[in-house]
């Protein structure tokens, strides 16, 4: 259950339009003030504020609703894709992830600094939406069954800490999946 108050109608909407205009704008990797991002939402810097008191409390949404968004994500795959066409593309959700946190680096230091936000969590949280993709991939036989979750999302961060641009991170994910199917 969410700690978030129940919001109106049009609260919720404009607190939703502020989520993806901050997020588009920090996955441009530029510091971008906080009335650029009401202006791009197309609310005023007084909306952002009853929402957001502060730039950091608008990085955690950002941050909270991506991996949010990973596991809703997992599921709807899940559900539309055999298990390893899912897994590779939950990797490509996660490639999208991992960009927007670009804009959002210092201040995501700074929150899991203050312990405002458990950085730890979240990666165990993205283990543990990895466990079900593996899970269904090693039921189906399409994994082998010694893939470990927390192994695969330490491989797909360094492909992303290694990769140049986006057509080698689709590599490069790519020949991870190969590596994960059973020998033989």
């Amino acid at each position: 259950m969410s700690s978030e108050p129940r919001l109106r109608a049009d609260a919720r909407e404009n607190r939703e339009k502020l989520v993806r205009a901050a997020r588009a704008a920090f996955a441009a990797g530029e510091t971008v003030s906080l009335d650029a991002i009401a202006r791009a939402a197309g609310v005023g810097i007084g909306t952002l504020y009853r929402h957001f008191p502060n730039r950091e409390a608008l990085v955690e949404a950002v941050y909270r609703d991506q991996v949010d968004e990973l596991r809703v994500g997992a599921g709807a795959l899940l559900a539309s894709h055999p298990p390893v066409a899912a897994l590779r593309a939950w990797m490509d959700l996660f490639a999208d992830w991992a960009d927007a946190k670009r804009g959002m680096v210092s201040a995501l230091a700074t929150l899991r600094s203050r312990g405002t936000l458990d950085m730890d969590a979240s990666r165990r949280e993205i283990s543990s939406i990895l466990g079900t993709l593996v899970s269904a991939g090693i039921a189906s036989g399409e994994l082998r069954p010694d893939v470990d979750p927390a192994d695969l999302r330490s491989l797909l961060a360094g492909i992303l800490a290694a990769a140049t641009d986006r057509d080698q991170v689709a590599r490069l994910f790519d020949l991870a999946i190969d590596s994960l199917r059973p020998r033989g």
